[in-house]
């Protein structure tokens, strides 16, 4: 490709992008599921600034293009929610999920100490179930939204070395 994907913090003027990226991703899972209504295809771009605004985000760029995006929280008691984690179709296979994955994980144990991580998937998911279980997550729970689809709750917890490499 010639040039090579960083990974950082993203800004208010990457919101457009992420959000364009996110409609794109997303179409396989509400193809996957039969379900079109799924929140990453129907969230506005004041609700995704609203979440650049008070969660962590970061973008993987290749050049000025947002080719993947992640997004995660923590809690009080050290729980960080992970997700949307995307990877434009054209870069998957490539290990980029894995680098935005590892990539948020560290921001969140360093800079809001997170001591464990969830996400959640659907069960049919196979790519994202086989990405998070290499990163060492775990099933922790499934729940039934309806007759097509079931959430599948993964964690794992922070390691010390996590937090104490980004110190």
């Amino acid at each position: 490709m010639g040039m090579s994907v960083t990974i950082s913090a993203a800004t208010a003027d990457d919101a457009e992008q992420i959000l364009k990226l996110q409609y794109l991703c997303y179409q396989r899972e509400a193809e996957l599921y039969g379900d079109y209504s799924i929140e990453p295809l129907t969230q506005s771009l004041d609700d995704l600034r609203a979440e650049l605004g008070k969660g962590c985000v970061l973008v993987a760029r290749l050049g000025a293009e947002v080719v993947g995006s992640v997004r995660g929280t923590v809690d009080d008691k050290g729980t960080a929610a992970i997700g949307k984690l995307i990877v434009h179709p054209r870069m998957q296979r490539h290990g980029l999920g894995g680098r935005l994955l590892a990539a948020i994980e560290e921001r969140l144990a360093g800079e809001r100490d997170a001591k464990r991580y969830r996400l959640f998937t659907g069960h049919r998911s196979e790519g994202n179930l086989r990405l998070y279980r290499r990163y060492g997550y775990a099933q922790v729970g499934t729940e039934e939204v309806n007759r097509r689809l079931s959430l599948v709750t993964l964690e794992k917890e922070a390691t010390p070395s996590a937090y104490a490499a980004s110190a």
